[in-house]
């Protein structure tokens, strides 16, 4: 496989990736996202930035968001995300600290 393919396979596996959770899963907080997988959509918009930034793009973190989501914070808080209950809480504060320790 050449290079320019592969980029193209890698682009059209992030964008499905981007719409699943968009667009598909929207139900599924970034909270549960980050217990199971260590990473949620605000890492992926962070990705996203740091991809431009290192092309030279100026990109901030809410403008990479806005991109992401196809909507600011605001609107995706509003119509998508609810509160982490106790659970959620506890679970993230021990994968957290599992993470942390992991990486020394």
């Amino acid at each position: 496989m050449d290079d320019q393919t592969q980029i193209e396979l890698e682009a059209a596996a992030f964008r499905r990736l981007r719409k699943h959770l968009m667009e598909e899963r929207t139900d599924v907080q970034n909270i549960d996202l980050m217990n199971l997988a260590g990473f949620c959509r605000n890492c992926l918009s962070r990705w996203y930035q740091e991809a431009a930034n290192d092309r030279g793009i100026e990109m901030d973190k809410m403008q990479a968001r806005e991109i992401y989501y196809g909507m600011t914070m605001e609107e995706w808080k509003s119509n998508f995300q609810t509160d982490a209950n106790a659970e959620q809480q506890a679970a993230f504060k021990t994968s957290f600290a599992e993470n942390v320790d992991k990486k020394g």
